[in-house]
């Protein structure tokens, strides 16, 4: 198993980052760099989006993982890789194997979302179900590594992949060569490592800003402590970037090269993923909206122009409608409340005509009767409500009061 060698621990060059660019010619997208007029005028200075949404695989991973293997020695290549995932780097370890007539097999958690299964099938990986979560899976795959010789292919941890990542970097220097700059994701740190290697050995005044979510924050601990440290039960919605310890190799880059490192609420990434898909028409995930989270969260402390990294779309059906339900509470534009009322023939219709008259656009209805801390011929509503902003949200609570009824939000 090459994982954990003195090949991988070696340090990340330019020259790397320009090597693993020639190498994923014609393999790896350079994909589109979109300006926000929104965020422009939020931030104060001209804010474009780097889309790796739109890479093959639906994610930076496919960079990373073709040129590790792309490296492997021939004798590596026929023993097969492994590797450990609940989604990106799956699919682009898949896809990068078939490209390179590599067998793969991958390791996923049994709950992993169907679509992300199926698509690391289709592009050609063997796919085997394990665990609960993603370390169950990974210690799966690295026993697997050890028993059969397969290559295992670490998401972020090995030289080569930072360097193939950081391919996104000299995008960024050729697509907005007057950038001030870059803000992107760090999970285990690869992506951020790579950028930060390709863009400050070109432009060391560039300033690399890296966001985490609050949530599965484990980069400010460890810098802190001068080493990778572990947070217990890394949780967010963010799987992307849901890592519990940073990576050895990508550690020591951005406690060298990255400038900041800060944190975004759940909110406010469900407030990022909503408004990449209404003002920009992208589709991300909410590790990809990372960048742009961090934006809306502090819009004044960057100087521009500034590159935000959409790093993933791969976004499962069911976690984004329940994300953009999320963003649009978060903006005021979606409101839940219960509301107790008088269980009689016309009480309904009473409460609906409150909330006309207010102008609020009822979603959702349903009645609760049999609950012990409700009175006999009470009832509770809960109201699923769109609105216009915290001031209606106001507005429709206080006329519910204004009305006679107790209202819980």
């Amino acid at each position: 198993m090459s994982y954990g060698t003195a090949d991988s621990l070696r340090p990340v060059t330019l020259d790397d980052v320009r090597g693993a660019q020639k190498m994923l010619s014609g393999v790896a997208r350079m994909t589109a760099m979109e300006g926000s007029r929104h965020l422009s005028q939020l931030v104060g200075a001209p804010v474009h989006l780097k889309c790796e949404n739109l890479q093959r695989t639906g994610s930076f991973k496919l960079r990373g993982a073709y040129v590790r293997i792309a490296g492997l020695l021939p004798e590596e290549r026929a023993a097969g890789v492994v590797a450990a995932s609940a989604g990106n780097h799956a699919q682009g370890v898949a896809l990068a194997s078939a490209l390179l007539g590599v067998r793969s097999t991958v390791f996923m958690p049994k709950g992993a979302p169907l679509p992300k299964i199926s698509a690391t099938r289709e592009y050609g990986a063997e796919v085997r179900l394990h665990g609960q979560v993603v370390d169950e899976t990974l210690a799966a795959a690295q026993e697997y590594a050890e028993r059969t010789g397969a290559v295992f292919i670490h998401p972020f941890d090995h030289a080569d992949v930072i360097a193939g990542q950081g391919t996104v970097g000299l995008e960024i220097l050729e697509q907005c060569p007057q950038v001030g700059t870059v803000v992107v994701g760090i999970g285990g740190g690869g992506l951020a490592a790579g950028v930060a290697v390709a863009v400050k050995s070109l432009r060391p005044e560039v300033r690399i800003v890296g966001v985490q979510a609050e949530g599965a924050a484990a980069y400010p601990p460890s810098l802190a402590a001068g080493r990778p440290v572990s947070i217990e039960a890394p949780a967010t919605m963010a799987d992307g970037i849901k890592v519990g310890r940073p990576g050895d190799v990508p550690f020591g880059i951005v406690g060298d090269l990255v400038d900041e490192v800060r944190t975004v609420s759940e909110g406010e990434l469900s407030a990022a993923l909503l408004l990449c898909l209404e003002r920009a028409k992208l589709v991300v995930e909410p590790a990809g909206a990372s960048p742009v989270a961090a934006l809306l969260s502090e819009p004044g402390t960057f100087e521009g122009p500034v590159v935000a990294v959409l790093s993933g779309g791969n976004v499962d059906p069911v976690l984004m409608q329940r994300v953009l339900r999320h963003g649009m509470a978060a903006q005021g534009r979606y409101l839940a409340v219960s509301v107790r009322l008088t269980d009689r023939p016309g009480a309904l219709a009473t409460l609906l005509g409150v909330l006309s008259v207010v102008d609020a656009n009822v979603l959702d209805v349903s009645h609760v009767r049999t609950d012990p801390r409700l009175g006999l011929t009470e009832a509770e509503v809960e109201l699923h409500l769109e609105t216009k902003g915290p001031a209606h949200c106001a507005e429709v609570g206080q006329a519910l009061r204004d009305a006679g009824y107790t209202v819980v939000v």
